[in-house]
């Protein structure tokens, strides 16, 4: 829901805005049974419910087709090598640069193994031309120790500078 109503209709913003780089595309990941078509015509039916203005469609049709989606479960560790595949093509057919940054909207629960998922599979391996970030989108631990159990265990594998903690509902 968040994904329909907020993060793909401030993107298409950004892209209406001259604010979201050419060299840009994204990938969707869920449990549900999608194509990217299928994402793609969904994201579509979605945009015009959701956007806060009238929908530009040559915009519209330049972000969509960088618009792709990945079905799977974010604890299964077959996801990610599927995800380095796909994120290696859509470089290619995009110029993304292979920089990369990984929105998680999901349960908490899950921020702390995806994120260590991702490392394993050499997703948040950055060097001095390509750079990753992961961005917790929710309440970072329901308390304070278990911020700090948290981020101890999100700095094992990724560096401070690789981490943003957001709370859509403050900003």
């Amino acid at each position: 829901d968040l994904t329909r109503r907020k993060l793909i209709p401030a993107l298409y913003n950004l892209a209406k805005n001259d604010l979201l780089s050419r060299e840009f595309a994204v990938i969707g990941i869920a449990r549900a049974p999608l194509s990217t078509e299928d994402f793609r015509k969904k994201s579509s039916d979605d945009i015009q419910q959701f956007a806060t203005d009238k929908v530009d469609p040559d915009v519209w049709e330049w972000f969509v087709h960088r618009m792709y989606y990945l079905s799977g479960d974010m604890g299964d560790k077959a996801l990610y090598p599927k995800l380095k595949e796909m994120l290696d093509q859509v470089d290619k057919d995009h110029s993304t640069h292979v920089n990369h940054m990984y929105y998680l909207a999901t349960a908490a629960e899950f921020f702390g193994p995806t994120v260590e998922q991702l490392a394993g599979a050499g997703l948040m391996q950055e060097d001095g031309q390509h750079w990753r970030r992961v961005v917790i989108e929710k309440p970072f631990g329901h308390d304070l120790e278990s911020a700090r159990l948290l981020n101890k265990q999100l700095l094992s594998v990724a560096s401070e500078k690789q981490i943003y903690r957001i709370d859509h509902y403050l900003g």
